[in-house]
């Protein structure tokens, strides 16, 4: 919130910025979609939703549950929003969440017996780091040297590295009594951690929401903060006038799509060395953090602190609907419903504020009128 002041110097009430009550109208249509959801299978909304949200903060467990739900949300969030700050739309996160993940459960399994636990949790985050930066890395040059669509190059970058991944772990790490499963790591090489497990009790939290946060505050630091963020998002304004001011653009387009795969990667080994001990690959689709991540930066205005608050916000539908259809017998895809609908109405925020600023116009003019009609009484 940043505070009002008058043309006499003094200081008003606090506002939320605009860009936030937006996001805040997308949320509060889709409950209130969700709702008429509910009423349509006749179903009691409030009862519904006191339990969706008791669910995801209920008791220890729970709060658990949700803060390691939103831990690769917050990853794969940050990653497109960083594209986005910089002019570039990066649908990739799936692909280069996998093959963070790939070379997580590669080094751990490959490792786990040979390094201190230390030494070797910094290997699995940095190589994780790396193969999802090198991912992406493909798509920012053909960017950059052939201007190849951003968005072509990363959908199809996705399933490759699903193929990939795929053949990866059974060839490789393949559990010998499943089909498409890694073999489960040890927890040596897990970014699980006792003390934390005993302060969530029953929950999948792990060291990887500690890590979200510190690539948020880095992220946060290096846009607002930093001449190399300056240039990245003059970019993003305009690549001309960068261009015309002597900013290299080509680089700054490999760059900005390598970091946000560095984002996705680390995504990769929050989820499977820490949310879950394998790799299990999907026969048909790409890991759903990836792509929800377009949503919360979108939800989130494309900023740091806005992507958290929606990845917690999404991780809290995720972790309490489950919940919510053992106590009332509401059906989960009623939250996933709720969550596409925020994610639309988030898409249309330039409709929402179209509507607010006619709104707010239509009251000045109403208490301007009002003024003048007082004074000529």
């Amino acid at each position: 919130m940043t505070p009002k002041v008058d043309p006499a110097g003094r200081t008003r009430r606090w506002t939320i910025p605009k860009k936030y009550v937006n996001s805040l109208f997308a949320v509060l249509l889709g409950l209130i979609a969700g709702a008429f959801f509910m009423l349509a299978i006749g179903r009691n909304p409030f009862v519904g939703y006191f339990y969706l949200f008791k669910g995801g903060v209920m008791n220890l467990k729970y709060i658990g549950q949700t803060l390691a739900t939103s831990t690769p949300l917050i990853l794969t969030g940050l990653s497109v929003a960083f594209a986005f700050r910089t002019g570039l739309f990066n649908i990739g996160a799936a692909g280069q969440m996998l093959m963070g993940g790939l070379t997580a459960i590669g080094l751990a399994l490959t490792f786990e017996h040979m390094l201190p636990r230390g030494i070797l949790l910094a290997v699995i985050v940095l190589g994780s780091i790396v193969a999802g930066g090198l991912w992406a890395l493909i798509a920012g040059v053909l960017k950059a040297r052939f201007n190849v669509n951003e968005v072509v190059a990363t959908i199809m970058l996705n399933w490759i590295a699903f193929w990939t991944v795929k053949y990866g772990v059974y060839a490789f790490f393949r559990d010998p009594q499943q089909e498409t499963q890694s073999k489960a790591i040890d927890a040596v090489a897990s970014l699980k951690a006792p003390w934390l497990t005993s302060l969530f009790p029953g929950s999948y939290i792990n060291l990887g929401l500690f890590l979200s946060l510190i690539a948020l505050v880095i992220i946060a630091l290096v846009l607002d903060k930093t001449t190399l963020g300056y240039e990245l998002k003059a970019v993003g304004f305009n690549r001309s006038a960068a261009e015309y001011a002597g900013i290299k653009v080509n680089r700054g387009v490999i760059l900005s799509m390598t970091i946000a795969g560095m984002l996705a990667g680390l995504a990769g080994a929050t989820y499977w060395t820490g949310y879950s001990s394998n790799m299990q690959i999907d026969t048909s689709s790409l890991p759903s953090q990836g792509l929800d991540g377009i949503a919360v930066a979108l939800l989130g205005t494309n900023s740091p602190v806005g992507v958290l608050f929606a990845a917690v916000f999404f991780g809290m539908l995720q972790s309490g609907k489950g919940f919510m259809t053992a106590v009332t017998g509401i059906p989960p895809e009623i939250a996933d419903t709720i969550i596409a609908t925020v994610i639309y109405f988030a898409a249309a925020a330039v409709l929402i504020e179209r509507v607010l600023d006619a709104w707010r116009k239509r009251r000045a003019s109403k208490a301007l009128a009002a003024t003048k009609k007082g004074g000529e009484e």
